[in-house]
């Protein structure tokens, strides 16, 4: 299940595979069990998740393949140090979302957005083909609807991101698919356009906009468009947080933007 579907549906039952996998790596991203420590034994973890050592074997490959933990012969399984995990792997990202969101990871985030997002819409104003512009705009005219609700925009969001980074001709825009996901599924956790339908009215622009640029093959304006984008979905989460602020109780009070991360609304 992708991330932003367990944002929106919640957990589907797993493998006894998956469950260890996912408990370890959210313990591990949670800091759980801190970076530079040493996991429990076989032994002990085989008995926490009821699992054979088979089963615990492949998961510890795993995460070992996200570069979460390394196994040393006589020594143990080690937690890596955050700077050698793989946030381009959509567990790592859907564990760090779950566990700890924060300004920092939004902002972090939201620059890996921009670094890429306005390079593949620029690529796809170059490459893509008539068939792909003719879909473009058919997912763009789904986000015309008053109707929506935060689940429906979000998948019309993801797709229409996703189609960009496919459209790009480059693959590896196409891996960074996972950071998009991650930063839509905070939006719909923070905040969403379906709010109002002024809000559903500038992000189907918006979007409109992107299409119109590629579609008439100009990558600088398609570049600007996609930017435009992302700077607005980080100030809709900036004001999401700002009047959280004052909800008592509200965890997302303490989400905070530092003034340098401010983006201008002019």
């Amino acid at each position: 299940m992708s991330l932003l579907e367990t944002t929106i549906n919640g957990r589907k039952r797993r493998s006894n595979h998956a469950t260890v996998v996912a408990g370890l790596g959210r313990g591990i991203v949670s800091g759980t069990f801190p970076e530079g420590s040493l996991l429990p034994g076989d032994t002990e973890l085989s008995a926490r998740f009821g699992v054979s050592r088979t089963v615990l074997r492949e998961a510890m490959k795993t995460l070992s393949a996200k570069r979460l933990v390394e196994a040393k012969a006589k020594v143990g399984t080690r937690v890596l140090d955050s700077s050698s995990w793989n946030f381009f792997d959509a567990d790592v990202l859907s564990w760090r979302f779950e566990t700890s969101l924060d300004y920092e990871f939004i902002e972090h985030l939201a620059e890996m957005r921009t670094a890429l997002e306005p390079a593949a819409a620029a690529a796809a104003a170059l490459r893509a083909t008539s068939d792909d512009i003719v879909s473009l705009y058919a997912i763009a005219a789904k986000f015309d609807n008053l109707n929506h609700t935060p689940e429906s925009i979000a998948n019309v969001d993801l797709e229409f991101h996703l189609a960009i980074a496919r459209m790009s001709g480059n693959p590896f825009m196409r891996s960074a698919s996972a950071l998009i996901e991650a930063a839509l599924a905070i939006s719909f956790q923070l905040s969403s356009p379906a709010a109002s339908p002024e809000m559903i009215d500038e992000v189907a622009s918006n979007h409109l906009r992107i299409a119109h640029a590629i579609a008439s093959r100009d990558p600088q304006k398609a570049m600007s468009a996609m930017r435009h984008v992302i700077d607005v979905g980080k100030i809709r989460i900036r004001t999401s947080l700002d009047a959280a602020e004052n909800v008592p109780g509200n965890k997302t009070a303490e989400l905070r933007f530092p003034d340098s991360t401010r983006v201008p609304t002019s």
